[in-house]
């Protein structure tokens, strides 16, 4: 009896430890909020939905998912070293008047390790540089 409540003991353990250090998946994965802007009055809020693509080959994503939302382009992830994550999409966004205007992100993933990991980089439209911040939600529901 006591032997099989030690080896029931450890099973349940082992469980728990497995559990804890379980790894959380692709450091892009999930939604992201923010703002982003071409100078520092003028700031735009935003928000990334980002998952894998249906057959897991690649990352694909929404930008300010709604009725306005555009589809992320040209999706580029690199990292050269487990620390250094460089991030690189293309969006086109339409005007009041219904014209598309090109927008490319070129960001920095920080705090990779971190439930609040952040994408800060820059964004250009067109000629004009600005920048964008964005930090990843917490998801406790996974």
């Amino acid at each position: 009896m006591r032997v099989l409540l030690r080896t029931l003991s450890v099973v349940i353990c082992l469980a728990f430890a497995a559990a804890t250090f379980a790894q959380e998946g692709h450091p892009l994965v999930g939604s992201w909020h923010g703002n982003w802007g071409l100078n520092a009055k003028e700031r735009h809020d935003l928000t990334l939905i980002v998952d894998y693509t249906p057959d897991g080959s690649g990352i694909t994503g929404l930008m300010n998912p709604g009725y306005d939302h555009a589809t992320l382009e040209n999706f580029v992830v690199e990292f050269p070293k487990p620390t250094d994550w460089t991030v690189r999409f293309e969006v086109g966004l339409k005007d009041k008047a219904g014209k598309v205007t090109r927008y490319t992100a070129n960001g920095k993933l920080d705090k990779i390790g971190s439930d609040r990991r952040t994408l800060t980089g820059t964004w250009i439209a067109g000629t004009t540089k600005g920048d964008f911040t964005l930090t990843r939600d917490r998801d406790y529901s996974r």
